[in-house]
């Protein structure tokens, strides 16, 4: 197994540029760190081109020795992302989708738009949260974060390798891609507004998340079909994104728990 000592390697120095969004666009590719995350990716047929390893903390014998190098300990650490990493980090091929494509995946289920999120946490926590309320996939409005940075693969979890996700220009587009689908555009606001729990939200729902500061932009409150609000008591005035999400994307359970 060859082992990379030189931070001139072409291998090591294409891997530390996907460290970078640009790059990541550019080539389609991304970093994956961690042991259970790269099985997972392993288990379910995920394009993986390379898996480094560090020097002397993580053994090869659980993964393909043909995908497998060996990375000095300082050269690992340029591209590891985690305070303690468990020495395994992979380059891997980021899951497109066409429309078609996303609307087959998506069939009959719900999905999510991120409003101009930014938050890595965020994002993955939402994709995450998703995934277990039983929606279908994600949809990102230009000038989100980037669901293939790190930090939001980390957050997201193995979720990540199952949602579909789509890109699309701008709100107009963003509401485009909820009328093909047959989805009811659902923003949350204050203004205009019922309570989500009032409403039914099991079905046919494409549930935006807007940015952590400004909220859901002007024109997708124009275009929305459904405006929800979630009930606040004391002074607290908003909620964090990804809880917000979360209590309203649990709102497609009712259905289940009434059966």
């Amino acid at each position: 197994m060859k082992t990379i000592k030189s931070k001139d390697n072409i291998t090591y120095k294409s891997a530390v540029k996907l460290l970078k969004k640009k790059y990541r666009d550019e080539t389609g590719l991304y970093l994956l760190e961690g042991v259970k995350p790269l099985e997972d990716a392993l288990a379910m047929g995920i394009s993986i081109k390379t898996i480094f390893l560090c020097e002397g903390l993580q053994k090869a014998e659980a993964f393909p020795d043909k995908l497998c190098m060996v990375l000095d300990e300082k050269l690992f650490a340029n591209i590891s992302d985690t305070g303690k990493s468990q020495g395994v980090i992979a380059v891997v091929e980021q899951k497109t989708y066409s429309f078609n494509e996303f609307s087959a995946e998506v069939s009959g289920g719900n999905v999510v738009i991120m409003d101009r999120l930014q938050d890595p946490g965020n994002i993955g926590t939402i994709i995450r949260t998703a995934e277990a309320a039983g929606y279908r996939g994600i949809v990102m409005i230009a000038g989100s974060g980037d669901v293939y940075s790190s930090k939001v693969v980390r957050a997201a979890a193995g979720s990540l390798f199952r949602m579909p996700v789509i890109k699309v220009s701008d709100a107009d587009e963003a509401a485009e891609t909820a009328r093909a689908l047959g989805l009811k555009l659902t923003v949350t606001c204050f203004e205009n507004a019922v309570n989500c729990f009032d409403t039914d939200l099991t079905e046919n729902i494409a549930l935006v998340i807007g940015n952590e500061g400004r909220g859901v932009s002007e024109r997708l409150m124009e275009l929305s079909d459904i405006r929800v609000k979630i009930p606040m008591q004391g002074s607290i005035e908003s909620l964090n994104a990804a809880v917000a999400a979360g209590i309203l994307m649990y709102q497609s359970q009712k259905k289940n728990n009434e059966r």
